[in-house]
């Protein structure tokens, strides 16, 4: 019997970034405009989702090497994708150079998250106050840039970074044994902030022991 796979490539679901609009732009309902953002973005991610039909073996064997490397199944069959890339592209390949850079941040963080959480860091806010230590180091700002850099496409590089933030955010809660802190309807709760290097995050909180 074979089992289906769905897999989603990262897609940022963010709002537009800010630029000159016309009158006839600037008239439109709020309401309108974030449908039809809403659109756009459902566009997207069915364009970018992939269904994988595997063996039963075949899944099982992968979905243990996933649990064996503390990725989710998603993003065990991302990695191997981009490990395809990275192996067959020719040297300078700029998009097996992004790859590479945004491994390397990904590993960063969940380094730093694993030894803040040991240095007793942890709290509701830990996404923010991991991604406010790394990107006090001057050599993760480049790789975090190298990461996200689309030349010439400012709109896409700032999709790209909402995106592997959002990435980074539910990796960092994996890292430690975390789960999202929800209120008592049973809604994960989020923060917006201004003047930091992340705008929103999950809330964590730990099962109790």
């Amino acid at each position: 019997m074979a089992a289906k796979l769905e897999v989603n490539s990262e897609t940022a679901k963010t709002k537009k970034p800010a630029g000159k609009v016309g009158k006839k732009a600037a008239a439109k309902p709020e309401g309108e405009k974030a449908t039809r953002r809403k659109d756009r973005m459902d566009r997207i991610d069915a364009a970018n989702k992939i269904t994988v039909t595997l063996q039963t073996d075949v899944r099982k064997a992968l979905a243990a090497q996933a649990k064996a490397e503390g990725m989710d199944m998603g993003h065990f069959m991302q990695k191997l994708a981009e490990n395809h890339i990275l192996s067959s592209a020719p040297a300078g390949d700029p998009l097996a150079t992004q790859i590479g850079a945004r491994r390397g941040v990904v590993d960063h963080v969940i380094a730093l998250a694993q030894k803040m959480e040991a240095e007793g860091a942890f709290d509701e806010n830990f996404i923010l106050k991991v991604m406010k230590r790394a990107h006090a180091d001057a050599e993760f700002v480049k790789l975090y840039a190298a990461a996200v850099a689309e030349p010439d496409k400012p709109k896409a590089a700032g999709r790209a970074g909402v995106a592997l933030n959002q990435q980074i955010g539910r990796l960092i809660k994996r890292a430690v044994g975390a789960r999202s802190k929800r209120d008592a309807a049973g809604k994960i709760q989020r923060a917006q902030v201004k003047d930091e290097v992340i705008t929103s995050y999950t809330l964590l909180d730990k099962p109790a022991a």
